[in-house]
Parts: structure tokens; sequence; C-alpha cells
């Protein structure tokens, strides 16, 4: 995990690769889970046997479960010391480029973008972000991902 002391750090690491997450896996029962959530029961995500014989040979993940679970991934890789607050800003450029199969494990790796002073003494940063999926050359999902820090 990568420790980033204070908001002042950040600059320095604008345009550099800052962190990588834990790997998490994929299952069916999140799956499950996120389609009762979302309302999104597309037989691709959450019909077993209808998908073994689908494009993909087995259930495949929402791309907006991919998504979602980028705070996990960011809380495995990276910490920001001596902030009260952190909220999520909003995302730019979101692609789903590769199926997340069940059973797939993910990881983020995580890139500074940018980073600008707000009101408050806050730092918004733009995180480029990657979605691995283990064992595949095609990232699942990239985005930019837009968060604020108030000390």
């Amino acid at each position: 995990m990568k420790v980033i002391e204070s908001l002042a750090e950040l600059p320095a690491l604008v345009g550099h690769e800052v962190a990588v997450s834990d790997w998490i896996s994929i299952t069916q029962q999140q799956i499950n889970l996120f389609a009762q959530a979302t309302g999104d029961h597309q037989w691709i995500h959450v019909d077993e046997e209808r998908a073994k014989a689908g494009p993909f040979g087995a259930p495949i993940a929402h791309g907006f479960l991919t998504l979602s679970l980028l705070p996990r991934l960011f809380e495995s890789a990276l910490e920001i010391r001596n902030t009260r607050m952190g909220v999520n800003y909003g995302l730019n450029r979101v692609r789903f480029t590769a199926p997340v199969p069940v059973g797939s494990r993910l990881r983020a790796v995580i890139k500074l973008l940018a980073c600008d002073p707000v009101d408050n003494g806050g730092m918004q940063m733009t995180w480029g972000v990657t979605v691995q999926r283990e064992g595949s050359d095609k990232p699942a999902c990239v985005a930019e991902s837009l968060t604020r820090r108030y000390p």
C-alpha cells in the first residue's frame, strides 16, 4: 500500500503510477446482489445456465459492478493521511473494455493525472484507473476517477 502523508505530497506524483491494489475475486453472489440492488437482471449476469451457453461461456459481472469496486480497490492500494474527509466527485472517460467472467480476479493500477486545490484547503485529484483482470492482456475497465480530500 502506498502511504501519502499529506495533500502537499500529491503535486510531485502527477504523471506517475502511484499504487496497485490487492486482487479481489468476483463471485456469482456479488453479481446477483448487484442485480438485486440495481434491478439489472439481464441473463448474461444472473442466469448461470444460459450464460454458460452464451458468448463468454459463463456469467459476467455488470460493467457498473466493476466500476463500483473502485473505492474498495483504492482502499487496498492507497492511504492519504492527515485528511479528515474524502469524497467521490465524479468520473470521466469510463470504458468497459473487456468482460469480467464470474470467478475473475481484478486489481487496479492507479496513476495520478492531476491535482488541483479546491475550497477549504482541499485537493481535487484526477486518477487514471486501469482495472486489470488476472490472465488477460486487455483491461476490464479504464476510467478517470475524480476525488476530493480535505485536511
